[in-house]
């Protein structure tokens, strides 16, 4: 069953008043459900375009973005580096994030991850689906040591 994320966006009439704009429920795609995005950070709030709907691919390219995600029992994404600051929210179960260095660390409900470029991947070793929530905001080249490093996925 696909995952579906009930949404809320509020906005302003042509008064100035805050109204809501959206109530409806987003379904997932490729990479969960893109719940909204920007396309510049700081954020353009007066940007009428539907946030969900921007193609953002794995980086917020530039903005930001929410996403939700429900990642099965046994799932194990591959080691990746995104250009975000990611806060990672686990909502439901729970999740292990193993760096590029072999280090491990499990997130349960109500846990935050805060992802800063590093190589990382995602494993449910647990055998219950874990919901997290992403937020990705766009993020300056990383350099190390005088050595840039770069994203593994655009």
């Amino acid at each position: 069953m696909a995952l579906k994320v009930r949404r809320i966006v509020t906005g302003h009439d042509a008064r100035g008043q805050a109204v809501f704009l959206m109530d409806d429920v987003v379904e997932e795609g490729g990479l969960g459900v893109q719940v909204w995005s920007s396309d510049k950070v700081p954020a353009d709030n007066a940007d009428e375009s539907d946030g969900a709907l921007r193609p953002i691919g794995v980086n917020a390219q530039g903005g930001s973005a929410i996403r939700v995600m429900s990642i099965g029992p046994g799932h194990r994404s591959p080691m990746h580096r995104t250009q975000t600051l990611d806060y990672g929210v686990v909502l439901e179960g729970e999740i292990d994030l193993e760096l590029d260095g072999g280090a491990v660390r499990t997130a349960r409900a109500g846990d935050v991850v805060v992802q800063r470029g590093t190589i990382h991947a995602w494993i449910n070793n647990s055998d219950r689906p874990c919901r997290i929530a992403f937020i990705l905001i766009a993020a300056e080249p990383l350099t190390v040591g005088g050595a840039r490093l770069e994203p593994t996925h655009s």
